[in-house]
């Protein structure tokens, strides 16, 4: 597996990480614990050295299972989490960012990860109503303390960016970014990536699965499948969004690849120091992600992909009005 540095941190990571949460959390099909302890080692295996969980998946499930997973090769691999939600009764009951609950949540995660320290520890989401350099400021004493290696944000404004990183150096961002979501782009977060050097880690680089081919206008989402509250995920959305993967299906075709290869290329090839972290429950599909890695597009791909999906409008919101006003702040 080929290896990223997460901007100017020195934080080494294989190219495509793996995002944990569908494990066992919101996607309706879940592993059971042996089964996903089993994938993770499968993909740490096939070369995967970064994995992404939080404590808000399961609650606090994921966690327990990634550390389980993970702790025979611990000096191997970089874990990240997530702090930020206030978790009531099993549930997320809004933000709490609050520098004693951030401290709180350290422990409890180094306790459920069954580890000493915290490789990169990222705000899940901006608190309103905690100052950002508050928020800096605790990770900067608890990287001090020896508890976190490395700070991050997830789906943070620009400028909260640049106000973090002024008290703690920010080594990765870890927002939406795909084919079908290209807010970075336009948001100003690539921008204060390469400025300041950060990482970009990139989830739902597959956008939740549909870039693969597998989801269309007939697929039946389930109750329990969060995808289910998603603008971009009703029969219609899903319809008219297929263009985008019948232009991967072309190029993938040439290319003896399939369509989620060219989605994990393109965004590869994007910039040198994104990272995908796709997430699956099987082990052909992870192995169909990691061998995106050494998929490649040339100049003239990229401006043919660039051309195309230009001209296609992507149909729908990628969350509902609720939770789009999380992002961003």
């Amino acid at each position: 597996m080929k290896k990223r540095v997460l901007g100017n941190s020195g934080l080494e990571v294989s190219a495509l990480g793996f995002g944990c949460m569908g494990l066992n959390f919101s996607y309706g099909h879940a592993l059971g614990r042996t089964e996903s302890i089993k994938l993770v080692r499968d993909a740490v295996d096939r070369g995967v050295t970064f994995f992404d969980t939080a404590e808000v998946y399961g609650p606090y499930t994921n966690e327990e299972i990634v550390g389980e997973a993970l702790r025979p090769v611990r000096d191997e691999v970089v874990i990240a989490t997530k702090f930020g939600f206030h978790i009531e009764n099993g549930k997320m009951n809004g933000f709490n960012s609050r520098p004693s609950h951030i401290r709180d949540v350290v422990d409890a995660s180094l306790k459920r990860l069954g580890i000493e320290v915290i490789d990169l520890l990222y705000q899940h989401r901006v608190d309103p109503e905690v100052p950002i350099e508050d928020v800096a400021g605790t990770v900067k004493d608890l990287i001090a303390a020896g508890k976190v290696k490395h700070f991050g944000l997830s789906e943070p404004g620009a400028q909260t960016v640049r106000r973090a990183h002024a008290v703690q150096p920010v080594t990765a961002l870890q927002n939406e970014y795909s084919l079908w979501t290209r807010g970075p782009e336009t948001n100003g977060i690539l921008q204060a990536c390469e400025e300041l050097g950060i990482g970009l880690v990139a989830y739902s680089p597959l956008g939740k699965g549909f870039l693969t081919g597998a989801i269309g206008k007939d697929t039946q989402i389930g109750d329990n499948d969060f995808r289910k509250i998603l603008p971009r995920f009703t029969p219609e959305a899903l319809e008219k969004n297929q263009a985008l993967v019948d232009l991967l299906q072309q190029i993938a075709d040439r290319k003896n690849a399939t369509p989620a290869q060219i989605a994990l290329a393109w965004l590869l090839a994007q910039k040198p120091f994104i990272v995908p972290i796709p997430g699956t429950t099987k082990l052909h599909r992870l192995e169909e992600n990691l061998a995106a890695a050494d998929v490649e597009l040339s100049v003239s791909d990229l401006n043919e992909i660039h051309g195309a999906a230009a001209a296609i409008k992507v149909e729908g919101e990628r969350y509902p009005e609720h939770l789009m006003k999380t992002t961003g702040r």
